[in-house]
Formats: C-alpha cells, structure tokens, sequence
C-alpha cells in the first residue's frame, strides 16, 4: 500500500512521482505488487494437455471442382472453456483455406466446432488442433486457423497457426 508522506524531512528522502498534473512523494508502507501472485507453479502438464486426447468427429468433405481459390469460414461464436478455472472462453475463429482436393462440409465442421463448447482447452492449443482436423480433412495447398479470444481479466488473445508449418 502507497500513502502519501506528511513528514516532510521522511518526504525530502522519498522519490518523487510526477504526473501532468502533480508532483508529489510517495512512501512505502508494506508489499505493493503482485501480493497475490502465487509461489509454486498454477498451470500444470495436464493443464496444457487439457483437451488434446478428446474423440473429435471427423469434418466430413466434399469433392472440390475448382482450382486455385480461397474459402474463409467464420465461427462469430465460438466457445470453450479454460481447463484451469474452468471459465468459459469467447472468441471468433476464422478458418482460410486454399482446397486441394476436397473441400470442408459446413454442417460437418460446424458441428465439430461445437464440440467444443463444454471441452477444456488453452485458447491456444484449440487454434492449433483444429488446425490439425482441417488438414487431416481436406489437404489443402495451405490453411490458416486464427482465433480472435474475448478479453477475460482485461487480457485478449489472437492466435494464429499456420499449414504448411513453418519450419522452426
């Protein structure tokens, strides 16, 4: 906790803190930051594994009849849940594909998106494993899976993931 110095020879040993408004010192009266940070590791190997072992459906497909064009899918509400807390994750994911062969079945992935829904996942590794399921899917030429994640704690997310993998 911060209070401000009203002995003024202790105030002349203080820093001084200046604003567009003020200048003024300050004195320290106990632990100021992160006084609830936790000591020992919160998020553990299986927090990360976390929904990487589910049974996901397969995206079904359907033959492609054209060459070199672009699809972009997007799921305005997407959801799932942080395997931590427990809290439910808000976000927009945008598939991007170029189609080889075989293009994605809309009520195929839509329904594979929804599995989701309950599922305990990091935002990350949701990116990157549907990422996976498209391709396994379709082989496309190349694909982009990006999820646009909600603020939660006054933090947001956007990840990116990216086929062919970028060799690393």
């Amino acid at each position: 906790m911060l209070q401000l110095c009203s002995d003024a020879e202790s105030a002349a040993r203080r820093p001084v803190y200046k604003t567009h408004l003020y200048r003024f010192r300050l004195m320290e009266v106990g632990p100021i930051y992160n006084t609830g940070m936790a000591l020992e590791q919160r998020y553990t190997d299986e927090h990360a594994k976390a929904g990487l072992d589910f049974d996901f459906p397969a995206i079904e497909t359907w033959p492609n009849q054209f060459p070199g064009y672009e699809i972009q899918i997007d799921d305005p509400e997407f959801t799932s849940v942080c395997p931590k807390t427990g809290l439910p994750d808000f976000g927009v994911l945008t598939l991007r594909y170029m189609p080889r062969g075989r293009c994605a079945e809309l009520k195929s992935l839509k329904e594979y998106l929804f599995c989701y829904r309950n599922l305990g996942i990091f935002q990350e590794n949701v990116v990157n494993q549907v990422l996976e399921d498209l391709v396994k899917a379709c082989d496309p030429v190349w694909a982009v899976v990006k999820g646009d994640f909600r603020p939660r704690g006054g933090i947001s997310t956007t990840v990116e993931a990216r086929w062919p993998r970028p060799s690393v």
